[in-house]
């Protein structure tokens, strides 16, 4: 990898998401020299392409740097020598998601972009695609590292890892960045607005100053954490009693997830925080009639992102507009770009920082396989991420970890082969998706309304 300048090549390159990107490559330049930036997207991915494509390079000129924003419907051009590929695309568009989240709530269980039936299904379409884009790098750029943010991103990057046999592979998810800041506003004595805390992230950034250490352990969206001061005292049970307490309702740090009051004691009883995506397993019921209620009065989630993608688009077309805009904060996935940046940083620096990532589990979680996918602390080197041990799960968590995992195996074999039993297993081994007969009724449909996307179940 010269240190001369390195090539970055973003698949997805039209999302809403890459002004953010562009803002943290700008500002890591001095240590990260990025030279040639592509944005790569699909032929119906052409017209936001270009209105970001646009912007992305008006920042670029604004910040003074030397750097070339590419803008390219040729993925195999823009892969020529990469040294890092971060991907951020959805299959299907926002119109799958709809359906993703629409046609479970009509047999009464979740409708989730990345949990439940919904979750499975953007895994059936995405596996295929990521494969495929792996197959190119093997060929175009067979050292570069791929640094994967496409949901459902565990599921995602194992399969990568797995199937494609390809290493050099992390993925990426915002909402660990979310529980660290909830940390340091809680236990710092902030009482005030979480909101307007966030909006000060500038203070706890990734390469800011941190006063706790969060050590995580579990799968994307299904991960739990321990807390610890600078002095190395244990502040889990402190941090429950603040964000748990008897009444009290739990900020998310999500977009797309409703702050909801856990059970305090079972919580306590765990002695590790959850992440805000465990109330579609602790407290099915509760989330599925917030979801069925929000559907019927503004419209499921990806109804209301599409509008708001709208919008931003529509303010992405100033010309006179250089920079990231305030709005695009409403759009969700706050930090996810600002987190590829630095881990790349990190990488191209040997930096040794500490992210959390879905990487190789190396022991990590011993009460998974040493070759799945999960989502732990690391150190990011030169060398990718060395996970940091979390240890054994108690006996409360250990089930539905092992229980998810399998769900992951099954759901990537089934978009691998196309298998319809699979498909079906899959569904089955959820345990926010119905079994039985209404589980295949549920697969059926979900398939039919899918098909454009899902070649291989229709060979």
């Amino acid at each position: 990898m010269s240190k001369k300048g390195i090539k970055i090549v973003t698949i997805g390159g039209g999302s809403s998401y890459t002004p953010e990107l562009i803002e943290g490559f700008i500002k890591r330049h001095a240590e990260l020299p990025v030279k040639e930036l592509w944005l790569v997207d699909i032929e119906a991915g052409r017209e936001k392409l270009e209105i970001v494509g646009k912007l992305a390079q008006r920042m670029v000129a604004a910040s003074g740097l030397d750097f070339t924003v590419h803008l390219t419907l040729d993925r195999r051009k823009a892969l020529k020598d990469a040294d890092f590929v971060t991907t951020q695309f959805r299959v299907g568009l926002l119109d799958a998601r709809i359906k993703d989240e629409r046609i479970p709530l009509k047999y009464n269980m979740i409708g989730q972009e990345t949990n439940g039936a919904g979750g499975m299904f953007k895994a059936f379409r995405t596996i295929p695609v990521i494969l495929d884009i792996v197959e190119d790098m093997r060929e175009l750029c067979p050292d570069a590292w791929l640094v994967n943010f496409t949901n459902p991103a565990g599921m995602v990057t194992e399969a990568v890892a797995k199937y494609g046999n390809w290493e050099k592979v992390v993925g990426l998810c915002n909402v660990p960045i979310m529980n660290d800041m909830i940390a340091e506003f809680k236990l710092g004595g902030g009482d005030g607005d979480m909101g307007t805390f966030f909006k000060e992230k500038e203070k706890y950034a990734l390469t800011g100053n941190k006063n706790y250490f969060l050590r995580f352990g579990g799968l994307n969206h299904l991960h739990w954490h321990r807390v610890f001061d600078k002095d190395g005292n244990e502040r889990t049970m402190e941090l429950i009693e603040k964000v748990y307490g008897t009444e009290k309702i739990a900020e998310s740090g999500v977009a797309n997830i409703k702050p909801m009051a856990f059970p305090y004691e079972q919580i306590r009883d765990l002695g590790m925080m959850p992440c805000p995506y465990h109330q579609y397993y602790y407290m099915t019921g509760d989330a599925l009639a917030h979801e069925l209620k929000e559907a019927t009065e503004k419209g499921t989630r990806a109804e209301v992102v599409k509008k708001v993608e709208t919008e931003l688009f529509e303010i992405y077309k100033n010309a006179d507009l250089h920079e990231k805009p305030a709005q695009l904060s409403q759009r969700g996935g706050a930090f996810y770009s600002d987190a590829a940046c630095e881990l790349i940083n990190s990488i191209y620096n040997d930096k040794g920082c500490v992210m959390v990532v879905s990487t190789h589990n190396k022991g990590a979680l011993p009460d998974l396989p040493l070759d799945s996918v999960v989502e732990v602390s690391a150190y990011i080197t030169a060398a990718g991420p060395q996970p940091i041990v979390f240890g054994p799960m108690p006996a409360a968590t250990r089930g539905l970890l092992q229980s998810m995992k399998a769900m992951e195996e099954l759901t990537i074999e089934a978009a691998i082969t196309g298998s319809y039993d699979k498909a079906l297993q899959a569904f089955t081994a959820n345990p926010i998706v119905t079994s039985g007969t209404q589980a295949k009724e549920l697969l059926d449909e979900m398939l039919a309304a899918h098909k454009e996307f899902l070649p291989k179940f229709f060979k």
